[in-house]
């Protein structure tokens, strides 16, 4: 989780909601990072999980995420719940919960779902305090 927390820093440097994400392997080893990109790029789809998962898959040259463990600072949305689920991946880590938006257990569980043919496991909670700071922070400087 520190480690998306560093990624999640790295964005507000481009105006972008601090959010950070990383994807590690089965044996611990980070295979995929990023960070909200979506006003930097003007991209819809420009959140922490989804740049993590991309770059995971090109990392290991398959988009089946066997193995590996999603880690993200704030509980995903629907489209990055959704995506863990397509990726196949084994876990969900998330540090803050999110009341308006989250999927993984807030106003939605996707990643539970029994329809679903995948159901990550799920870890949450995870330096919740800091991941949660780090959002007011960077929200008290944009009611300004």
């Amino acid at each position: 989780m520190r480690a998306a927390l560093a990624e999640a820093a790295a964005a507000s440097a481009t105006g972008d909601v601090p959010i950070g994400a990383v994807v590690v392997d089965a044996s611990g080893a980070v295979v995929g990072t990023g960070h909200n990109v979506r006003e930097r790029d003007a991209d819809p789809t420009g959140h922490a999980e989804v740049v993590a998962l991309r770059q995971a898959a090109a990392s290991r040259g398959e988009w089946r995420l066997t193995g590996c463990t999603l880690v993200v600072t704030l509980e995903p949305c629907t489209m990055c719940a959704g995506a863990a689920v397509l990726s196949r991946l084994d876990r969900v880590v998330f540090g803050a919960y999110d009341d308006k938006a989250g999927a993984v257990g807030s106003l939605w569980d996707v990643v539970r779902d029994r329809r679903l043919n995948h159901r990550p496991e799920v870890v949450a909670g995870v330096l919740a305090d800091e991941s949660a700071a780090l959002l007011d922070r960077f929200f008290a400087t944009q009611r300004r």
